[in-house]
Order: structure tokens, then sequence, then C-alpha cells
């Protein structure tokens, strides 16, 4: 049996970016507030992820609300995050439980408490699904993986057969030229016809499809619709083995639509759907924060909510160059921020030892235009009162892809002062 972590006794790692002094004897990682550091008293290394805890509070009761309106369930994809402290806050404040992506982030979820995954994701090799079936050793753990293909169950039902280990998979529903998931009825027949031939091994516990791979919000509703009208012929002919079944969609953009299209099937008792966005815990400026606008535009119920996601990630750095007037180079880059998405933005700026930070952008000339492994080139509007040493706050566009880049992350009151280090297991 594997052990489970506590990971409030897991303690800060000396040598990790980002972070300030400690004293010679180890401090854990929700005990930092006692280190007294301060991002503006310059207290820790900078560049520096910081995370706000009132908007991180904000964002985990906005979204429990916002499904709580449909009647359905949220699993939160851990992926953005990798962090089990924020998984257990998410659990706290009402998930059904975790989405992950691999074996591997899965065994990290478990060592950290949590006891509900689904992973959306097809199963495969030997060493994964060994991974897994040492998790289902525990009695309290339940687990979900993904099928769509002949070959997968066999593989799966012959692994799990011989361990003795029943393992519960969601049918996946696809769309052409999409992602994986099955794309027609003769593919998705066949599917279960394999799920059949392996019934102590593999159990049908319900349907997941994943719609962001669509654009347009008619085509989305469209393969929603197709996936209730599956899953309910599938309970009628009672071929789940798990009741309520479970019907799972949504990642971060359409996950309003898939709560209206959804709900109705959750009505019913028989089935339960369980919703999987997982970046509106940090959201960002960019591919989140237009998504949440087209919600906004769309959804009732979101507009009624009043105020929605904040931005609650930033990364902070220094000025390290003025080389030119219009120009300053900053220190972070690639290896601090994804950029794949948007280059970060200029959202605050610092000297140390003033009041306190003022807030800067776009609209005043600031703008970061080209990034290198640890430089941001920072364009500067003509006058701009801006010194080395002064410290910047850039706002990001998704989160999963900075989250990764960082081993530890700083959680911050309203007055800049650490109040606990986030430890992530990419």
């Amino acid at each position: 049996m594997l052990k489970v972590t506590n990971y409030q006794t897991a303690t800060i790692d000396p040598y990790g970016k980002g972070l300030g002094r400690l004293p010679s004897a180890s401090v854990q990682l929700d005990e930092a507030a006692r280190l007294e550091w301060n991002l503006l008293n310059e207290d820790v290394s900078l560049p520096a992820a910081v995370l706000y805890a009132d908007r991180i509070e904000h964002n985990l009761k906005w979204m429990q609300a916002f499904v709580a309106e449909y009647g359905v369930k949220l699993a939160p994809h851990g992926k953005t995050t990798m962090a089990p402290q924020l998984f257990r806050r998410q659990i706290e404040t009402g998930a059904w439980g975790i989405t992950l992506a691999t074996a591997h982030q899965v065994r990290a979820a478990y060592l950290g408490g949590v006891q509900r995954v689904l992973m959306a994701n097809q199963l495969v090799g030997k060493h994964n699904m060994a991974m897994i079936a040492e998790l289902l050793t525990d009695p309290e753990f339940e687990f979900f993986c993904l099928v769509d293909s002949v070959e997968g169950v066999e593989q799966l039902g012959e692994f799990f057969g011989a361990a003795g280990k029943p393992l519960q998979v969601l049918l996946e529903l696809g769309v052409p030229a999409g992602r994986s998931g099955v794309r027609d009825a003769a593919q998705r027949d066949a599917v279960l016809a394999a799920i059949a031939r392996y019934p102590r091994a593999i159990k049908l516990a319900g349907v997941e499809l994943y719609e962001g791979v669509l654009k347009e919000e008619q085509d989305v509703r469209d393969f929603l619709r197709g996936a209730v009208a599956t899953t309910r012929e599938l309970a009628s002919a009672g071929r789940f083995a798990r009741t309520p079944a479970i019907l799972s969609g949504a990642g971060s953009a359409w996950y309003d639509v898939v709560a209206e299209e959804f709900a109705q099937a959750s009505a019913a008792g028989k089935i339960e759907v369980v919703l999987r966005p997982g970046c509106y815990l940090t959201h960002d400026v960019g591919i989140y924060k237009k998504a949440q606008a087209d919600i906004f535009a769309r959804n009732p119920i979101a507009k009624k909510m009043g105020e929605g996601l904040l931005p609650a990630l930033q990364l902070w750095a220094y000025v390290q160059s003025i080389p030119e007037p219009d120009r300053a180079i900053v220190g972070m880059g690639k290896r601090d921020s994804a950029f794949d998405a948007g280059l970060p933005e200029p959202a605050r700026h610092y000297r140390p030892g003033t009041s306190g930070p003022r807030n800067i952008g776009a609209d005043e000339g600031w703008e970061v235009f080209g990034i290198m492994d640890q430089h941001a080139y920072l364009r500067i509007p003509p006058g701009a009162d801006l010194k080395v040493g002064d410290m910047i706050a850039f706002d990001i566009s998704h989160p999963c892809l900075t989250f990764d880049k960082w081993r530890q992350v700083l959680v911050v009151d309203p007055t800049y002062r650490v109040t606990e280090v986030i430890e992530t297991f990419f």
C-alpha cells in the first residue's frame, strides 16, 4: 500500500527559485507566514510566481456556485496546477473529484490525499497500468479512465484481469479530425462489445467527451446532444456497471454550454454529470479571459452571478537594464512564463521603498514585445519613471504552461505578505 503524504507537513525547498531566506530549521509549506516574507520588501528572490489568495478564494466559490445552479458536479482538471494543496482546496470547496491526464499525475494526486480521479485520457502501457493497479489496492480510491478502441480495451482487460483489480472506464466519444474518441456507431459498438468480453476486469461506468476541439457553438451543442442520447441509450439497455452512470465533458472554454446541454440528463437521477474545467482557479488575461467574456455574453446564469473569474496568477521580476529610452530588459523569460498563447503583459510597477505598486498597461504604452529564456524585452512609454531594480508584475495567458515552470509558487495576501508556499508535481 502506498503511503498517502500529508502535504501540510511537507517543507519548503530551500533551493527553489522565487523564495526567500530560510532558517536552518525546516518550514512547512502552509506555515510560510511565520517567515514574515513580504514580496514588496524584497524578502524573496525574483523572478517569482505569485498567487493572490483572495482571488483564488473568489474563483473557487464562483465556479462551485455556477455548477450548483445546474445541479451538476465539478472535477477540475488538475493538470493546470499539478498542486495537491490546491486540489484539496478545490475538493473542500465542493468538487466531486479531480481530473488528470497521466498515470504519474494520478499517483501524485493520490499521494496528496485525493480519493477520486477521472483520468481524461487512455491508460496505455504496462507500467502505467501497474501504477494504477497499485492505487486500486486502496478500496476507498475511485478511478476512471477512457477507452476508444478494441485494442485498448483488450490490453486493459488482460492486465487488470490478471491483477484481479476491476477497472472503471468511460466510453470516449470523438469528432472527425478531432482528438481521441470513437468517431461513429460502428467504432462505438465494437468498443462496447470488447468491454463485454471482460466482465470481471472492465466496468463501463459512463460516457466522456472533450468538446474543446470544436470552434463553433452549434457544433459543440450537436456533439453534446449526441452524447446525451448515447448515454441514455446505454443506461436504458443496462450497459453501465456504475449507478449513477457518469456523463462528463467541459474544458475551460465551453463549460457553460456543456452544463446547459448535460443538465437535462443529470435531472433524470440515473446519470451523474461531471464537468472538468481547470483554468478557472487562476484564470488569466489572455485566452481564458476571452473565453469568459464569451460565456458572459451567451449564458444568463453567469451574468446574474456578478463579478466573474479573476486573474489570480502573476509573475514578478526585476528591471535589469534600460539600454535605450524606450526599452527595458526584465529578468523573466521563457523559463518562467507561458508564451504559446500570448506574451506576458505588464500589469504593475513598484519601486522598492515606495508606498505601493501602481497599475500599468498597454494603454499607457507598456508592452512585452519579445522574450528569451531568461529575459523579456519591455517597451516603455516616453518619460516613464523606471529604474534598474524596479519590480514589474506580469499577467499571463495560459496558466497551465506557466505553472509547469515552477516547483514552488508563493501565495500572498492583499498586503503582499507570503502566507503559504504551493508545491507542484510536474
